[in-house]
């Protein structure tokens, strides 16, 4: 296992190298597929997933470990240790694979298992988002045609077919011993891929147009290659270095005027280390006017980095200034960067801060904003900017593209990857991709490299090399760009996979279901008293599916809890709930259902012994050595039992998905030798919830999807009537891509918002059964059926009677 994955990392080291390395994308996962065939078990398939995310996170981004003990000057080794450690949680799209990919190879073959297990990544990726924003298709931008793809599929759509042609190669492999006939279907398909994402860039790249259409846009940034301002404060102090930096700007961008002939400037971010506009002293003040009127003598806009300030706090910002008219507005950076920018809110402490004392406080913008960069010839080009991490989100240029941007700025400050160049190298690459995908032309500039122009094709036409001062100066060709996919549909393969990942399982629960009832017609003698399909777990098991369930439900209750009491950005912003409801409760919930999936079994009684089968594989327990059915006391990952042998030690399986109480009978009855009062062994509580069934109302497609959708539509209508003044006012005005994805975002914010009333509603139902069943056991279950009932009814009646109040009672 251990070769496999370290020949995969060194293979995966090439590839992130860029260069000719890009054609090692569509093999260099083989080996670690290989291993992943080996795998047994579910546990085994998990370790050498994370093995493989240590591995690959060494051999790809090394340089970022080096980065981390250079800014917290805890030193190289440090930082690499904290950056392996954390392997696992910044690259957790390889623990969904491999679980996805071995639950779903148990019960389909080798085509839907490798869909699957794309889907489980790209959907992971999507609905969590990693740190650095990377994945592996940013590898194949050294490849001019087969990048061109990504204004259809995006970069999680190369990521897609790169490991679809992994999958294919690793199993050419896999057949090698039964002849060429045997690798010539998976060979033929793992070329297929690129050969068809060559064909499409061909075909793309010989539709542009060779001449670019009116004057072009000339655009110069400043690279001044001052870096580390920490160090050069406490060598010549804070009013020293903002001279300097200020002065350097100043005389390259007189230049970039003056003998180059530029339209407008650049700088990059934060590099007027104050807040413009809204100065903190009458020296800050000054530094303004300062700026105001070298704008003003150059003639040309100026777009750079400063800060911005409100009531709520601080913003990293861009500022837009227009000679002779002064400040036009700010962009606020959209994506911090965690614990150096912003620390959440949940984790930030008086303690965090003194452990982390670099950690910023900047607050998140509202998203994308289009700015009008009116030049001296009286042109007025909308351009999007976008600051550092904004870059690795393609929503965000998605959404400017929509907005009507004809070109992109990035400014960024690179100087982290100081110690190494290729963590410049992949953010470049990175950001090179949202122009392709949506065919806007990009002018970015950093602290000290890599500054570029960047076509709508990908292609850097000018740029800067790492590590010296200079003037990035390039001509972008400015049009009305053609309408994409990803910018027709938004990034959307991501949840094309999770939606894909979804019906697989409403699929396979159907099925189940499906043969359940055909076995019980058939064979009607078969001893049946408990639910016939239940979970054989061992302790592991068990611990890790009752750790991720019982984090899901606890983080339903959390945001219910913050939203009613907490504040902004999780109380009114649906994207930021969506967001956080996926990764706190939709991810651990449906990697719990997983792992009980991977041990799912049909539960029978034959021939004097306890059966659990799965296909052809049995596993059995004689009856007579069977003593007792103990309830397990917490019902965690989910209603269970142990069963009790005549040694006195517990079985090593457990049985989840079961009544106890219905499991001892049926035991009992078959000739166990139970011990006395086993049969009775569950609580009064236990009882009354294994007993009074839910009806219909409470079945989950009802209660979260039918219920928030009746909700969802007058809400929605009043939305329409207000903002564009008819019930159709977006559609008309948008069209109806942008109509259905807000009606969307509608229904997933109310539908969040009544699962986590139903959580907290379920809290307090159980809570009170609870109570009820120590203090009067014997009215347990009828305590237990009014509880449900009065549940229902404050669900169905009594949460839209309050939002009724709410909205009308005041």
């Amino acid at each position: 296992m251990l070769a496999g994955i370290f020949a995969s990392a060194a293979l995966s080291g090439v590839y992130a190298l860029g260069g000719a390395g890009w054609a090692l994308g569509f093999v260099a996962f083989v080996p670690w597929l290989r291993t992943l065939d080996a795998s047994r078990s579910i546990a085994g398939a998990l370790l050498g997933a994370a093995v493989m995310s240590i591995a690959f996170t060494a051999a790809v981004f090394f340089w970022f470990g080096t980065a981390i003990g250079q800014y917290t000057h805890l030193g190289t080794g440090t930082g690499l240790l904290v950056l392996l450690l954390a392997a696992p949680l910044l690259q957790p799209q390889f623990l969904a694979y491999a679980l996805v990919r071995h639950v779903v190879g148990r019960s389909h073959g080798p085509v839907l298992r490798a869909l699957a297990a794309a889907a489980a990544w790209v959907a992971m990726e999507r609905l969590v988002p990693k740190l650095l924003g990377d994945t592996l298709g940013h590898g194949l931008y050294p490849s001019l045609h087969l990048r061109q793809a990504a204004d259809v599929v995006g970069v999680a759509g190369l990521t897609a077919l790169l490991l679809l042609a992994n999958e294919c190669a690793a199993a050419a492999w896999a057949r090698r011993a039964e002849g060429m006939r045997a690798v010539v279907a998976p060979l033929a398909l793992a070329a297929l891929v690129p050969l068809v994402l060559a064909g499409y860039g061909l075909a793309v790249l010989l539709q542009a147009p060779a001449v670019p259409d009116g004057k072009p846009l000339r655009l110069g940034g400043v690279q001044s290659n001052i870096v580390d301002y920490e160090r050069l404060r406490q060598e010549k102090g804070a009013a020293a270095v903002v001279r300097e930096v200020l002065d350097t700007h100043y005389w390259m961008s007189r230049d970039a005027v003056e003998r180059r002939q530029v339209d407008a400037v650049l700088w990059s971010e934060t590099v007027y280390p104050t807040t413009f506009g809204s100065p903190k002293s009458e020296s800050g003040a000054e530094l303004d006017r300062e700026i105001l009127s070298t704008i003003d003598a150059t003639g040309v806009p100026f777009v750079f980095g400063t800060f911005d300030r409100d009531a709520a706090g601080e913003y990293n910002a861009a500022a837009f200034v227009v000679p002779g008219s002064g400040l036009l507005g700010f962009y606020r950076k959209t994506r911090l960067f965690p614990l150096t920018e912003y620390v959440p809110a949940w984790l930030d402490s008086p303690a965090l801060r003194r452990w982390l004392p670099w950690a910023g406080t900047w607050r998140p913008g509202t998203g994308a904003r289009v700015f009008p960069l009116r030049l001296a010839d009286g042109r007025e080009i909308p351009v999007l900017p976008l600051i550092c991490l904004d870059d690795m989100d393609a929503g965000l240029a998605i959404d400017g593209a929509r907005l009507g941007a004809q070109a992109i700025l990035t400014m960024s400050n690179d100087s982290w990857f100081s110690a190494g160049a290729q963590g410049a190298r992949l953010h470049l690459a990175a950001a090179a991709f949202r122009s392709i995908e949506t065919r806007l032309p990009q002018f970015r500039v950093t602290t000290d490299g890599y500054s570029a122009a960047i076509d709508a094709n990908g292609t850097v036409t000018a740029g800067t090399r790492r590590g010296e001062r200079t003037l990035a100066i390039g001509e972008l060709a400015v049009r009305e760009p053609r309408m994409t996919l990803m910018v027709a549909c938004g990034d959307w393969v991501g949840l094309a996979g999770a939606a894909f990942l979804v019906l697989l399982a409403a699929t396979a629960a159907s099925r189940k279901r499906g043969e359940r009832g055909s076995r019980d017609a058939a064979a009607p003698g078969v001893a049946t008293a408990w639910p016939a399909e239940v979970a054989v777990l061992s302790p592991v098991a068990r611990l890790a599916a009752g750790l991720l369930r019982a984090f899901a439900r606890g983080s339903l209750l959390w945001m219910g809890a913050a939203l009613l009491l907490g504040s902004d950005p999780l109380r009114t912003n649906t994207l930021a709930q969506i967001r956080a409801f996926a990764a706190l409760f939709l991810a651990p919930e449906a990697a719990a259902w997983c792992v009980l999936q991977a041990f799912a079994a049909r539960a029978s009684i034959e021939n004097g012994a306890l059966v659990l089968a799965r296909g052809a594989r049995r596993l059995e327990l004689a009856l007579r050595d069977v003593v007792a059915v103990e309830p397990w006391r917490v019902p965690v990952p989910s209603a269970g039992a142990s069963l009790r042998l005549a040694s006195g030690e517990l079985w090593h399986f457990g049985i989840a998905r079961v009544d106890a109480a219905a499991m001892a009978r049926a035991i009992a009855a078959a000739g166990a030798p139970m011990q006395e009062g086993a049969r009775a062994a569950a609580s009064p509580y236990a009882q009354a919830r294994a007993v009074v069934r839910r009806g219909r109302l409470d079945h989950p497609l009802a209660k979260f999807v039918l219920f928030p959708f009746v909700l969802a539509i007058p809400a929605f209508r009043l939305h329409q009537q207000i903002a564009y003044g008819g019930p159709f006012g977006e559609y008309y005005t948008f069209g109806a891509t942008a109509y259905l994805v807000s009606f969307a975002l509608w229904f997933a914010a109310w539908a969040i918002g009544v699962m986590l009333f139903a959580a907290w509603l379920r809290a307090g139902l159980e809570a009170a059964a609870l109570t009820a069943a120590l203090l009067r056991p014997g009215l347990a279950m009828q305590t237990r059926r009014r509880l449900e009932r009065l549940g229902l009814a404050t669900f169905y009646l009594g949460l839209p009677a309050a939002l009724a109040l709410l909205a009308f009672g005041g």
